[in-house]
């Protein structure tokens, strides 16, 4: 067995997923004497239709010294505050999924159960009404959220809609600048120890032999080395996620179009389409299942429902949603699609990337990679991964679309015994689960919950400590206080205009 620390690190392609794990490792572990290699080839394309984040990104990009007000401007982005749903509780309405809380807590008791007392009583509006993130994005506002919020009312957060490929090439300036070494080149061939089975080395269309310690993954769905290399092996969740196609393209900004603060997710017959509002164009995609709809079909409904003008010829995305059964394979670990797949319903590629990355941090190996080490990597990935799983099969489950064969199927499948058990306490006693390595957290569960419909049978009987008159008062402040808020703030558009200037 060696001993020593890794002297050699290679990442295996670009785009987002490459560059960002550069850039985030270079920064780490600058002035340590770890060497890093980036390999990836001009001639070989990315998938690069990513253009939605949720606001870890942020922090990711803020570790390396970048301000929200440069990413924006290099990436022609704009600011999202939320998801809205159309469609998907029924053909007509519309919800949101903010980075924000509801109402407040009061004496330890969630302030959704409150909520549902009032609800009953015919006393309250929709939740939604008691949260600043929708009543921003709703109202097409923005603004930066206080840095010491004067009540939970005030709390919300933020990500940003942006060109991935653009976003790709900050991080790649970011890793240049911090000694990374660029390699344009195909890799013909990939050479295993014969005794570990571990990667030694890469053969190059340049002649050249690359050899490394530890290899980054980030090929994309080919998985050129966790799988074509070390054939790691494949789990799929078709049978709970029944989307297994998406058709995007890019449009020109129509000229009555706002430049919203949110995400658009929209219900359709087979699937959903997105819509991402870029400060110079808008992302527009069909997530769909071909058990259910043509592709020509499938592209029909994308152009029907696009009211720019095409600026990109329509690119088909096959995929199989799952993980692979082992992230980090021997000396290989993989991050980003090579690691899994997740429909982008809640924008979680990026972030499932910036994961990844901060795990390879927290058990960096040295050169005896350690069994150990290895197994809690594998089982967080695993974990994380069917925690989001877990949130979007929930989105498919609890759809009031009645009378559609994809939506019938959806709802009438049975879900994952973890998810059926949240379900399960949140319809008997409004009680929100949360289980180690969630990225989405109790507030973004309510959402989805409450916008479609899904209500606990009773509420917390602590919540009787108040009478109907008290909290019907306490609700009406809460609603001045956030319309008061949102009036005084600017528009999303002239924030983004300042930010320009």
């Amino acid at each position: 067995m060696q001993q020593g620390p890794i002297e050699q690190l290679v990442i295996v392609g670009g785009g987002t997923a490459g560059w960002m794990a550069a850039a985030n490792l270079a920064e780490h572990f600058k002035h340590s004497g770890l060497s890093i290699t980036l390999v990836e080839s001009s001639q070989i394309g990315t998938i690069g239709v990513g253009e939605a984040t949720i606001p870890s990104i942020r922090r990711f990009y803020g570790a390396l010294g970048l301000k929200d007000e440069d990413v924006l401007r290099r990436t022609n982005g704009t600011c999202k505050l939320a998801i809205r749903f159309d469609g998907w509780s029924k053909p007509g309405d519309a919800f949101y999924h903010p980075f924000g809380l509801y109402g407040q807590d009061v004496r330890q008791v969630g302030f959704h159960h409150y909520w549902l007392k009032m609800h009953r009583a015919g006393k309250a509006g929709p939740i939604s009404d008691y949260s600043l993130g929708v009543a921003l994005a709703d109202g097409g506002k923005f603004t930066r959220p206080s840095p010491r919020p004067p009540s939970p009312l005030s709390v919300f957060d933020w990500a940003l809609h942006f060109d991935a490929s653009l976003f790709a090439k900050v991080m790649k300036e970011s890793a240049l600048a911090n000694g990374v070494k660029a390699i344009d080149a195909k890799i013909e061939s990939v050479e295993l120890n014969a005794e570990t089975g571990f990667i030694d080395s890469l053969a190059l269309d340049t002649g050249a032999k690359l050899e490394g310690e530890l290899f980054i993954d980030c090929s994309g769905f080919r998985g050129l080395l966790i799988e074509g290399a070390l054939e790691t092996g494949y789990e799929s969740w078709s049978e709970w996620l029944h989307c297994d196609r998406a058709v995007a393209m890019q449009s020109e900004l129509d000229d009555t179009q706002q430049l919203v603060p949110y995400t658009r997710s929209i219900a359709h017959k087979a699937g959903w389409q997105w819509k991402i509002p870029l400060t110079n164009r808008q992302g527009n995609g069909y997530v769909f299942s071909s058990a259910h709809i043509s592709d020509d079909e499938a592209l029909a409904t994308l152009r029907d429902n696009v009211k720019g003008s095409q600026r990109t010829e329509p690119n088909f995305i096959p995929f199989v949603p799952g993980r692979r059964r082992r992230a980090w394979n021997r000396n290989c670990i993989a991050v980003g699609l090579s690691s899994g797949f997740l429909e982008p319903l809640e924008s979680t590629s990026i972030a499932l990337i910036e994961t990844a990355i901060d795990k390879i941090k927290l058990l960096f190996p040295d050169k005896s990679f350690r069994p150990g080490v290895i197994d809690e990597f594998n089982e967080m990935t695993a974990l994380e991964y069917e925690r989001v799983r877990d949130f979007i099969i929930l989105h498919y489950k609890l759809n009031g679309r009645h009378g559609e064969p994809f939506w019938d199927q959806c709802r009438e499948m049975e879900v994952p015994d973890t998810l059926a058990r949240k379900m399960q306490l949140f319809k008997e006693r409004g009680h929100l689960v949360k289980y180690r390595w969630e990225i989405f957290q109790n507030a973004s569960w309510l959402a989805m919950y409450n916008g479609l419909n899904y209500l606990p049978d009773g509420y917390d009987p602590a919540v009787d400590h108040f009478d109907i008159a008290y909290l019907e008062k306490a609700f009406f402040e809460m609603k001045k206080s956030l319309d008061e808020g949102v009036a005084a703030t600017p528009r999303h558009e002239d924030f983004l205009q300042e930010i320009g200037r």
